[in-house]
This record gives structure tokens, C-alpha cells and sequence, in this order.
């Protein structure tokens, strides 16, 4: 059996999980012409500046998924200590604390629970970080914008993942 159907054979096991048991606020469907991309949704956390927002992702599978984590950025405008102006997310699960034991669920809940549990002492956007510890009614004012912009369906950007 090829290396690509075995991953595609993970990858449409992970996303009938969500199907199947759909964490909450959580949603994933691979691309029709290519499994090795997804197109995810998660619901901002509830209680929080996110709670109203609908937030598209895009999952780029890399081919030694599941040994290496999936690639993964915010389609959607994010404002966040944890996520850097293009959408790449930084997240432990997404790089040195990866095990194949995780699945899509698993990563998108994890970034579903950064957006609630930002941690501005390991910033990817420093300007968010010092908003976020020093001038939270700036940074409040910033994550509603995204929310709103998030209601918006997004585009997939020219060269997405190109350099990867």
C-alpha cells in the first residue's frame, strides 16, 4: 500500500470521528479534489471575546502525517498572542509536543482552547501579547473586529502553504 493512501486512509478516519462524534464547536471536511487539505471550522469558546465567531482553518497533511503534525493557519483574521499575521498557529501540540496519537479533533479543540487560554509569554505576535498583559480594553476592542470579520465566509489566499 502507497504512503498516500495510508495517509488519506488516517485522514478519513480522523474526519469521520468528527463526523461520527463531533466535538463541540468543531467541524472539518476534506478538500473533494485533494485529501491532503481540509477546511475546518471551530466556534469561539464559550464565555469568552470569542464566543460569537466562526473561525475557518485550513489543515495542509504533510506526508509523514500522522509521525509529523498537519500544518495548520486561520483563514480568518486573527488578533491573538498565539497566532502569527499569516494564520500559523503556535501551539506545542503543532510542533515538539506532537504524537500521532493526536488526530484533527484533537488538534482543533486545542486551538479552540488557545483562543480562550492565550499565553502572552511565548508570543508569535508580541504586539498582541503586550496588548493583551497591558491594555486588555484595546486587545477586547481587537478580538471583537475578528469576530466580526469572522462571519464573513474567507477565501483560500493565493500560495497558501507554497512555501511549506
Amino acid at each position: 500500500m502507497s504512503v498516500v493512501l495510508i495517509i488519506e486512509r488516517r485522514i478519513v478516519q480522523d474526519i469521520s470521528r468528527i463526523t461520527r462524534d463531533p466535538p463541540h464547536g468543531v467541524k472539518a471536511s476534506p478538500f473533494s479534489d485533494n485529501m491532503m487539505y481540509c477546511h475546518a471550522i471551530i466556534n469561539g469558546p464559550e464565555d469568552t471575546m470569542w464566543e460569537t465567531g466562526t473561525f475557518h482553518l485550513l489543515i495542509k497533511f504533510t506526508e509523514d502525517y500522522p509521525t509529523s503534525p498537519p500544518n495548520v493557519r486561520f483563514l480568518t483574521r486573527m488578533y491573538h498572542p498565539n497566532i502569527y499575521s499569516d494564520g500559523k498557529i503556535c501551539l506545542d501540540i503543532l510542533q515538539n509536543q506532537w504524537s500521532a496519537m493526536y488526530d484533527v479533533a484533537a488538534v482543533l479543540t486545542s486551538i479552540q482552547s488557545l483562543l480562550s487560554d492565550p499565553n502572552p509569554d511565548s508570543p508569535a505576535n508580541p504586539q498582541a501579547a503586550k496588548m493583551f498583559v497591558n491594555n486588555r480594553v484595546e486587545y477586547d476592542r481587537l478580538v471583537l473586529e475578528c469576530v466580526e470579520d469572522s462571519w464573513a465566509i474567507p477565501t483560500l489566499p493565493e500560495g497558501t502553504f507554497e512555501d511549506e
